[in-house]
C-alpha cells in the first residue's frame, strides 16, 4: 500500500483552512472512495478524475483507491480538489515522481484546480483567500491559468499591511498557473517547472470613470451638503420626497465624493467577493462597491446566508456604499435584520456545521416616498392620502430602525427655474470629494476611524460640544424627544461638520446643523 499527501486549502467564510488530500491505493476489488466531509460537487470528482487521466495517457489504478480529505471535520466544496486527486493518485501510484526541491514538494506547494475530462485545468474560486493564508504559511501556490488574474492583484499588494487584525498577512508569495494536467505533472518530476506569475502590472487602485457628477444634479442644495456629510464622516442617510426629485441621482453620485481605498480595504473588499456566489471580479479591484439591492431582496439575500454561509449585500458593500432604493417596499424582516449590522459593522452567519464573520462596514443610502401616493407634502396638492394612510404607511420602518440613520433628509420638488441654462450647478464631484478628503484626514488622525464608527467612550472623548452646543442639544432632547441613541449619532453629526470646517471645537453651529438633519424623528403633521 503506498500514501501520497498533497495540500490544498478549503473554505469558509474568509477563512481558508489547510486540507491534506491524502490518496491511498490498496489491492482488492476495485472502488473510489472519498471521505472527510466532501460536498457532492467534490464526491463527483471520481469520474472526473478518471477520465482526465485515461485521456491524458495515464493509467487509472485498478484496486482500491481511498482519498481523505482532512481534517475530516471541515466541510469541503466546490471543484478545487480535483486536481489533488488526481496529483496524489499519480505519485501513489508512481506514475510520475517528484524531483523538486524540498521548499517546493506537493507538502509546502498546494494545489488547486478543476479538471475538464480531457486533463484541462478550469479557474476555481476563492482563491484570493487560500492566497493570503498561503502567503501567511510560507507556502507555494499551483493553480488554473484561468485562475491567474485573481491572486495576482495580492501579489501587487503583498507588502500591504491589512486594515482589520483577523485579515491574513500577506507576504512573500510563489504562484505558478498551468492550464493542463500534463503541465502540472511535468512541473512536479522537474521536466518543466513552471515559471512563478508576476505581479499585475496594472495599478492597484482603480479609479471612476467619470460618468456621474454631482454638478448632474439640479438644485437640492441641502440635500447636496447632507452628502458631503454624509460621505466625510461615513454617516447612514435617508432621503424622503416625492417621486422625481432626484434622491436615486443623489445617492448614485455619493461614491464619487468618497476618497479612494488604501491598498488593504481593496483586498478585504477583494476577499469578500471571492467568497461571493459573484465571485470576484478582477475589473473592479480598487473600486468602492456600490450595491443596490431590489427591493424584493430577502433578509438572507442582505445579511448573508444560505447553506454555504455566503456573504450579503451589506458585507458586499463592506468601504463602500448600500443603496436601498424603496426602503418601505422591503420586507419588514429584511429590514429590521440591518439594524445589528448598522451598529456593529460585523456579521456573523451562523450554520448547524459552521460559522462564518464577514465585516460589513458600509454607508447606508435610502430612499423612500413621503406616503403610499407619494405626494404627501408636494405643494401640488395632489395627495389624497388621510393622515391614518399616511401613519400607517411609514409605520412599516421601526423607531429602532430610524433611530440608526444618522441623517434624515426631506427633499422638496425642485423649482423650474433650477434648470434654466444660467443657473449655476453647484460645486463638482471632484472639488467636494477633496473637501471630504481633508475631513476624513482629520479623522483618521484624530482616531483612527471615520466619526460614524465612534463608540461611546471615544464620543465622549473626540466629540464633546462647548458650552452653547451642549444646551442647544439638551433643549433639542427636551423638545424633539430624541432618543439617547439618537443623541449620540446627532453628536458625531456635529463633529463631522465640524471637521469639513477644520474646526477643533464643535460649537453650536455644528451641533444645530445636526439637529436639523433629525425630522423623521417626529411624526407627521
Amino acid at each position: 500500500m503506498s500514501v501520497a499527501i498533497i495540500a490544498c486549502r478549503a473554505q469558509i467564510g474568509l477563512e481558508a483552512p489547510s486540507v491534506c488530500v491524502e490518496v491511498s491505493l490498496g489491492s482488492g476489488l476495485p472502488t473510489f472512495t472519498i471521505v472527510g466531509l466532501p460536498a457532492t460537487v467534490v464526491k463527483e470528482s471520481k469520474d472526473r478524475v478518471r477520465a482526465a487521466l485515461i485521456n491524458s495517457n495515464f493509467e487509472f489504478p485498478a484496486g482500491r483507491i481511498t482519498v481523505n480529505l482532512s481534517p475530516a471535520d471541515i466541510p469541503k466544496r466546490g471543484g478545487r480538489f480535483d486536481l489533488p486527486i488526481a496529483l496524489g493518485i499519480l505519485l501513489a501510484s508512481g506514475q510520475i515522481k517528484t524531483h523538486l526541491p524540498q521548499a517546493a514538494r506537493t507538502t509546502s506547494c498546494e494545489f488547486y484546480g478543476e479538471l475538464g475530462l480531457s486533463g484541462e485545468l478550469k479557474p476555481v474560486g476563492g482563491l484570493l483567500l487560500a492566497a493570503a493564508h498561503a502567503a501567511r504559511d510560507g507556502n507555494e501556490m499551483l493553480i488554473p491559468r484561468g485562475s491567474a488574474d485573481e491572486v495576482r492583484v495580492l501579489l501587487r499588494a503583498a507588502a500591504s499591511p491589512p486594515v482589520r487584525e483577523d485579515t491574513p498577512q500577506t507576504g512573500v508569495l510563489v504562484v505558478r498557473a498551468a492550464e493542463h494536467l500534463l503541465d502540472v505533472c511535468n512541473h512536479v518530476s522537474g521536466t518543466e517547472v513552471l515559471p512563478p506569475l508576476a505581479p499585475s502590472s496594472a495599478s492597484l487602485i482603480a479609479h471612476g470613470d467619470g460618468a456621474l457628477d454631482l454638478r448632474d444634479v439640479r438644485g437640492q442644495v441641502q440635500a447636496k451638503r447632507a452628502l458631503t456629510i454624509a460621505a466625510a464622516g461615513g454617516h447612514s442617510l435617508l432621503m424622503l420626497g416625492p417621486p422625481g426629485i432626484g434622491k436615486s441621482m443623489l445617492a448614485m453620485r455619493l461614491p464619487t465624493l468618497l476618497p479612494p481605498m488604501t491598498d488593504a480595504e481593496a483586498l478585504e473588499v477583494a476577499a469578500i467577493a471571492s467568497a461571493s456566489a459573484a465571485g470576484f471580479n478582477a475589473e473592479s479591484f480598487g473600486r468602492r462597491p456600490v450595491r443596490t439591492p431590489h427591493h424584493t431582496a430577502s433578509a438572507v439575500s442582505l445579511i448573508g446566508g444560505g447553506t454555504r454561509a455566503r456573504p450579503g449585500e451589506v458585507s458586499l458593500a463592506h468601504h463602500g456604499v448600500l443603496f436601498l432604493d424603496e426602503l418601505l417596499e422591503y420586507d419588514r424582516r429584511a429590514l429590521e435584520a440591518l439594524r445589528e449590522p448598522m451598529e456593529s459593522g460585523v456579521v456573523c452567519v451562523s450554520r448547524a456545521a459552521m460559522q462564518a464573520r464577514y465585516p460589513a462596514e458600509f454607508l447606508l443610502v435610502a430612499a423612500m416616498n413621503p406616503c403610499p401616493c407619494g405626494r404627501y407634502g408636494d405643494n401640488t396638492g395632489n395627495c389624497r392620502c388621510t393622515p391614518a394612510q399616511v401613519a400607517q404607511y411609514r409605520g412599516r420602518i421601526s423607531a429602532p430602525l430610524l433611530d440608526r440613520f444618522d441623517i434624515h433628509l426631506e427633499l422638496p420638488r425642485v423649482d423650474l427655474s433650477d434648470f434654466d441654462d444660467s443657473a449655476l450647478l453647484g460645486e463638482s464631484s471632484t472639488t467636494v470629494a477633496a473637501r471630504v478628503a481633508r475631513a476624513r484626514e482629520i479623522q483618521i488622525a484624530r482616531q483612527g476611524k471615520c466619526n460614524a464608527r465612534l463608540t461611546d467612550a471615544q464620543i465622549g472623548r473626540f466629540c464633546t460640544a462647548d458650552k452653547e452646543g451642549r444646551a442647544i442639544l439638551d433643549r433639542a432632547m427636551k423638545m424633539l424627544g430624541f432618543s439617547a441613541r439618537a443623541r449620540q449619532r446627532i453628536v458625531k453629526l456635529a463633529r463631522t461638520i465640524a471637521d469639513l470646517q477644520c474646526a477643533e471645537v464643535v460649537g453650536v453651529s455644528h451641533v444645530s446643523e445636526a439637529v436639523m438633519y433629525r425630522t423623521l424623528d417626529r411624526p407627521p403633521q
